[in-house]
């Protein structure tokens, strides 16, 4: 199955969707695929389980660049999940007026917690927002009382995208959907720090906003360089309202929009197989077009065809 965190908030079923595979089949990608918005290289600090020769499959070109100055090779730019899932759902959850604030807590996660004070940080953004407030957890904190108490004692809406799941259970293939249709419900995005959902939001029309105490890990990793380094690298995204159009641009590059493979480019890569007969990916979305061969999906990133090497 080659990396769990392949299939973490349902990303090989959306690519796998994508590329015209049946639904109901567990898809094994031969690499690995980078899960969620990273700062750093597109993958953790501690990659070593990364095995060496594999490709790594990552949303931008900036994190091929970082990889390489630390000694990453094999990076295949394919963008990000979420990308292949607006092509495919452009019509979900839109609706013809958005209203309010879906902000988004820095979380923990199954290995390692966050130390931060959610009563101090509700009260925040009470003082902050002007409309109806939900507040989305992860789903460890959306499993602590206390916690999910400190939001809605404010008046706050709390809700929970679901696990992110695995290759085999269903808990998190329907998790970036339900993430789509709640951010096309809301006009504005905020968290206390940059992250995957506030790019989300910002490729689809929210407004963004990142303000608040940004938490820690409790063992939180220097290599990421901490606060002082986003703030140096994304001054402009930091705030009580930024820049729309700013923050939509940023997160077009972010997110690899230029980089969206053609059903072919992934099956290639995946070492997955087309089904016989099949109609072509995402031929039955609403309004879909099938992407034209791209040409930059290369393990440089450079134009050129689709070949085996590796940057």
């Amino acid at each position: 199955m080659m990396d769990e965190s392949n299939h973490w908030y349902g990303h090989s079923r959306i690519l796998g969707r994508y590329c015209d595979l049946p639904d109901e089949t567990p898809k094994r990608i031969q690499g690995f695929l980078q899960h969620g918005w990273n700062y750093l290289h597109g993958f953790p600090p501690n990659d070593h389980w990364c095995s060496p020769g594999y490709p790594r499959f990552i949303w931008s070109d900036v994190l091929r660049r970082r990889g390489w100055s630390m000694g990453r090779r094999g990076h295949y730019l394919i963008g990000a999940p979420w990308i292949y899932l607006l092509y495919l759902e452009s019509e979900l959850g839109v609706t013809s007026e958005r209203k309010g604030t879906i902000w988004y807590p820095f979380h923990g996660w199954e290995k390692s917690s966050v130390n931060g004070d959610h009563a101090r940080l509700a009260d925040e953004i009470r003082n902050v927002e002007t409309e109806p407030v939900t507040v989305c957890l992860y789903w460890l904190e959306y499993a602590n009382p206390d916690i999910r108490r400190a939001y809605e004692s404010r008046g706050f809406k709390v809700i929970c995208h679901g696990e992110r799941g695995s290759r085999w259970e269903s808990k998190g293939r329907d998790f970036l959907r339900r993430q789509l249709i709640q951010l096309r419900r809301h006009r504005r995005v905020a968290s206390n720090r940059l992250g995957s959902a506030l790019f989300y939001g910002a490729s689809v029309g929210c407004e963004v906003a990142v303000y608040g105490d940004p938490m820690q890990y409790e063992d939180e990793r220097p290599e990421y360089g901490g606060t002082a380094r986003r703030m140096r690298l994304w001054p402009e995204l930091h705030g009580t309202h930024v820049d729309p159009g700013l923050a939509a641009e940023v997160a077009r590059q972010e997110l690899g929009f230029e980089y969206q493979a053609t059903p072919e480019e992934l099956r290639r890569m995946f070492g997955w197989k087309r089904v016989p007969g099949g109609a072509p990916a995402g031929g039955d979305a609403a309004g879909a077009r099938r992407p034209e061969p791209s040409g930059r999906v290369t393990a440089s990133g450079r134009p050129g065809p689709l070949r085996g090497a590796r940057s």
